[in-house]
């Protein structure tokens, strides 16, 4: 008898593999090895051999036993208490009809449709734009053109030309699938499949709809108008319902999400709702104080420059940020003060400093007091 090869191995995964791995890679490798896909002379011997492996590597307490005794531990007189292979275990939490229904394109066991012949809402779309930083401050409305089916005005998505048109399928008594039979190597499957007389819609149209014919649905392409609220920020969406993918079986069709994306501003700086700005200020203003008019999203406000300030000290303007999306409320507006040292003085502004340097006490200056504080 052959040596028996690695779970791990047999699988392709690591020994830390998380679960939904050891899933992910049984799925892969049995639809490689079926034996009604793959008719390759080894094909069923290696179905087997990774169904074993599942069965151990999916089972904590089959996989702690696994990694400390090997396969000594499922053989006859070890401690798992029954063989791993078809006979021995379960499947897990694995639902065999999502697996073999991609093979025969039907679920097994449950009568359960992989088509649901009632109305279904389409699929949700999505598309961007690009706005001005004060259009997102304030608010904006943009124009977009947008193409997507749109119901038909006529049979309003039921592709009949009147509603007598439309009966009740009789192949499958209107639930949009019928029973199905397949030979597996676990024996006869029963599963389900879509209805091929009437597509899946559990319905069967006599006459079709003038209009569109039949398809239940026109092609449009239209300039869409969507409202920007103020406040919004970039990478958030914007939902306008029913512009997305076409609905099932008369189903409404599904929302366009519209993603914002938001300049950036060549002064003022977002951050959540609050905005930042760098004021450029002379040594003088900073130190002998003044007042300055600073510009804020909404217009000027006067500021008042303390005495005395330090270059890279932020000063807070309250409620003068961006309005929350939501509560409306405004964040702050800081200030952060940029100290510029003044250059091409004239005579005058050079002698008035020369004056200043003169008077000013040279053991107690600014740099004195860091010189005389500083430590080796």
């Amino acid at each position: 008898m052959p040596e028996k090869r690695d779970y791990y191995e047999v699988l392709g995964v690591a020994k830390g593999a998380s679960k939904d791995e050891i899933k992910t890679a049984y799925r892969r490798l049995a639809k490689k090895y079926h034996p009604d896909l793959n008719h390759e002379p080894d094909a069923a011997d290696k179905f087997k051999e990774v169904q074993e492996a599942y069965d151990v590597l999916y089972d904590d307490q089959k996989r702690a036993q696994y990694d400390r005794f090997g396969h000594a531990a499922f053989q006859q007189g070890g401690s798992a208490g029954g063989g791993p292979g078809f006979s021995g275990a379960g499947f897990g939490d694995v639902d065999l009809g999502d697996i073999f229904s991609s093979f025969f394109g039907g679920g097994f066991g449950g009568g359960r449709s992989s088509r649901p012949s009632g109305p279904q809402k389409g699929d949700n779309a999505i598309t961007r734009i690009r706005i001005a930083f004060m259009d997102a401050v304030n608010g904006t409305k943009v124009s977009i053109p947008v193409t997507y089916d749109e119901p038909c005005e006529h049979c309003h998505g039921s592709g009949a030309e009147s509603p007598s048109d439309v009966s009740t399928c009789p192949h499958c008594g209107g639930t949009g699938s019928v029973r199905t039979q397949q030979r597996t190597i676990f024996g006869i499957m029963e599963g389900t499949a879509p209805c091929q007389h009437c597509g899946g819609s559990g319905k069967i149209v006599r006459n079709s709809c003038h209009k569109c014919g039949g398809r239940g649905y026109s092609r449009v392409r239209r300039d869409l108008t969507v409202n920007v609220p103020a406040g919004i920020n970039s990478g958030q969406q914007i939902r306008v319902t029913g512009k997305g993918g076409r609905g099932i079986n008369g189903g409404p069709n599904g929302d366009l999400y519209v993603e914002v994306l938001v300049a950036e501003h060549p002064t003022f700086k977002r951050d959540g709702n609050d905005v930042h700005v760098e004021v450029p200020l002379s040594f003088v203003d900073c130190a002998l104080g003044t007042t300055i008019e600073v510009p804020t999203v909404y217009g000027d406000v006067e500021v008042r420059i303390p005495e005395g300030t330090q270059p890279d000290q932020v000063l807070r303007i309250k409620e003068k940020g961006i309005k929350d999306l939501h509560t409306g409320r405004p964040g702050n507006q800081f200030v952060h003060i940029k100290v510029k040292t003044p250059v091409n003085l004239t005579k005058s502004q050079r002698k008035l400093l020369e004056e200043f340097q003169a008077q000013e006490n040279k053991s107690d200056s600014i740099f004195a007091k860091w010189k005389k504080a500083f430590k080796r």
